[in-house]
């Protein structure tokens, strides 16, 4: 007799990095009172109907080694940290987020902790455990980052560094009960060098790595990955296939946390350039020397941008066959694909929309608001519908031995 299962379909909670929107606060009134930043944008995070903010930390401008002009997208400071994080500031904002029913997810601070300058290495150092303290008083599960490499050493020679030098840090997250969500931006535009791979946990096999290296120390559970669809598509991946390896080698529970940005191709600039991007000719060298102008570093990200640009989920076009081409993000298997595959608590994993579309990236209130509303409400569309096909074809239909029609998207076919 079949048994029965009834239709009860698990939705993933929904969040914005509030990288987003940098100044909506100004500055002149943040710098004085630095938790007021934090406060305006868990208000604004109820005008987009999101149930978390991922709250993004960042060294302060004055204080910062990488110039604001020289980067693909700058990062924001919403969590002030020029004075550690205390318990009176934690209360602050505890009360701001209970106030206005939006949960802080994780705290995200994305910087080189791999720097060949030991001095700033240090710096970044000293501030991400900043943000661990202050993830820990806000009872966040994590801290969200990047690894980063060591420009004066091989890829190899980086894993030596990475035991050596990042696995402190780690050592620094399990002291405070949480996890290192890392990003796998490969940051192609991080230096004006040939070097495309510039944040060591770029992909998969990577992942792996890493991660038995930090078994080996004592921190395997600290170590996860925060993943975003847009970097996969930048290296010619799709999510599928991805999380299919994963579960193939054992590590269907690597993945933690999710950012949702996309990634639009531009096949006429694979064309002229391929995956490797622009080589030459970018304006970060002048006379065969790296341009002294910090702006002119920005022309780095020419490795990227040449042949593609990111997309705020929602913005591009539907495009079956650039799905199939692995040329932009298929949401709706990607959000199948981490149901079927990954070892996920769908109901506590918040997607984390990441806005870095340059031509919607307007920074006025007002303007940006119906922008990101949209976003966020396809991407809990997206995610209601794939997980209601999910409860009905694997939980529904299964439980009464009723097959799934068709074949769908499969791993590892090009």
């Amino acid at each position: 007799m079949s048994r029965i299962t009834q239709f009860e379909p698990k939705f993933m909670p929904v969040g914005v990095l509030t990288g987003a929107l940098q100044e909506l606060t100004p500055r002149e009134r943040r710098d004085p009172d630095p938790d007021l930043a934090i406060e305006e944008w868990l208000e604004f995070a109820t005008d987009l109907d999101v149930d978390c903010i991922q709250l993004s930390a960042a060294l302060h401008p004055s204080v910062a080694d990488v110039p604001a002009e020289a980067m693909l997208d700058p990062v924001a400071n919403t969590l002030d940290l020029r004075e550690p994080f205390t318990q009176d500031r934690a209360r602050r904002v505890q009360a701001a987020s209970d106030s206005t029913g939006v949960a802080i997810a994780d705290i995200g601070y994305f910087d080189n902790m791999l720097h060949e300058d030991p001095a700033v290495r240090r710096k970044k150092h000293e501030f991400m455990v900043r943000a661990m303290d202050a993830a820990a008083l806000l009872g966040a599960p994590a801290v969200c980052g990047f690894v980063g490499r060591n420009q004066a050493r091989s890829m190899d020679q980086n894993l030596i560094d990475f035991e050596e030098s990042f696995i402190p840090l780690l050592k620094e997250a399990k002291a405070r009960g949480l996890q290192y969500r890392v990003e796998q931006c490969p940051m192609p535009g991080w230096t004006a060098g040939d070097n495309f791979h510039n944040n060591i946990a770029y992909t998969p096999g990577m992942w792996i790595r890493l991660h038995q290296i930090c078994e080996k120390c004592g921190v395997g559970d600290q170590l996860r990955i925060h993943y975003d669809p847009s970097h996969a598509i930048l290296m010619g991946q799709d999510t599928r296939s991805i999380f299919q390896y994963l579960r193939d080698a054992g590590y269907a529970f690597l993945i933690s946390g999710m950012h949702v940005k996309g990634q639009v191709i531009d096949s006429k600039g694979i064309a002229a350039w391929s995956y490797g991007g622009q080589t030459v000719g970018r304006g970060d060298w002048v006379s065969g020397e790296i341009s002294p102008n910090p702006a002119d570093l920005a022309n780095s990200w020419l490795k990227q941008t040449v042949f593609c640009e990111h997309e705020l989920p929602g913005t591009a076009r539907h495009d079956p066959l650039a799905y199939l081409q692995n040329r932009t993000v298929d949401w709706l298997d990607h959000q199948l694909a981490a149901r079927e595959l990954l070892d996920l608590d769908v109901a506590t994993t918040p997607l984390i929309v990441e806005h870095e579309y340059p031509r919607a990236r307007v920074q006025d209130k007002n303007l940006l608001q119906p922008i990101l509303a949209g976003s966020i409400a396809f991407t809990r569309s997206i995610d209601r519908a794939a997980a209601c096909m999910y409860a009905l074809q694997h939980e529904v239909m299964a439980a009464q031995g009723i097959p799934i029609q068709g074949v769908g998207r499969q791993a590892y076919r090009s």
